[in-house]
């Protein structure tokens, strides 16, 4: 049965789209064929992490979203070597970069209930294992729909008071929602804190699991978002972390 798995931040800046990469290459490392959805469509970058080159990118989500092709037309396959020798697969179904096309759905919109449609076409038409949703940060039509259909919900939040407070708002909208699960990861903690300490208050502040906690990481600085952090440096505690979460989504 295919799982639909929600990334979100409250606010920019968490690592959100890489989180979301690394994760969803180290499910297909697992054997499995992983979609990605960059929904985040006011300001896209996933196709970054995969090495996409923009000149090539012919269609994009908001080609599907305007009515001018099937979504699946705008899929595209980026997986990477590595993955290919464990039998999986990553498709990923970038927004476009194009100003104009931005402009266009900011100032006109779209119809979100296409997207519920598309994620199911998307599983059904590439057979897919799991469908990764790369959603827009804050609370948004778009982002309820995603957290909605999600059968699990990964949020990411810092050590900071902005990204607590607005985590209990995501948190306290997902359960409403009824959510079946949802996991939280914990990202740039200074490497001099307990690390047991942050997973076991996160957990006790928002009462569900922590599924990952990344240090903050000078490597993760000079990457600079040029390739999949997990597969460079695949011993890195932080690697270690994602394929945990993997699991944790797995079941």
């Amino acid at each position: 049965m295919s799982k639909i798995i929600s990334v979100h931040s409250f606010r920019g800046g968490t690592g959100k789209s890489n989180t979301t990469a690394n994760v969803a290459a180290a499910m297909a490392a697992l054997g499995q064929r992983v979609g990605i959805v960059d929904t985040d469509i006011q300001s896209p970058g996933i196709h970054v992490l995969f090495g996409m080159d923009e000149s090539k990118m012919h269609r994009a989500l908001n080609d599907y979203l305007w009515g001018r092709c099937p979504i699946e037309e705008t899929a595209y396959d980026v997986t990477p070597s590595e993955v290919k020798a464990k039998k999986g697969s990553i498709y990923l179904i970038p927004s476009s970069i194009k100003a104009g096309e931005i402009a266009k759905i900011l100032r006109e919109g779209y119809d979100v209930n296409m997207l519920n449609n598309g994620f199911g076409e998307l599983i059904k038409r590439l057979g897919l294992d799991y469908l990764f949703i790369d959603t827009h940060p804050g609370i948004n039509e778009e982002t309820l729909l995603s957290i909605t259909i999600s059968d699990v919900l990964v949020i990411i939040l810092r050590p900071d008071r902005q990204d607590f407070q607005g985590t209990a708002v995501t948190v306290e909208v997902a359960r409403k929602l009824g959510v079946p699960k949802m996991l939280l990861v914990v990202n740039k903690v200074l490497p001099s804190y307990d690390f047991d300490s942050v997973r076991q208050e996160i957990a006790k502040i928002y009462k569900a699991p922590v599924a990952g906690v990344f240090p903050l990481s000078e490597e993760m600085v000079q990457l600079a978002s040029s390739d999949l952090f997990s597969l460079r440096f695949p011993d890195h505690p932080i690697s270690k972390e994602i394929r945990a979460i993997a699991k944790s989504i797995k079941g």
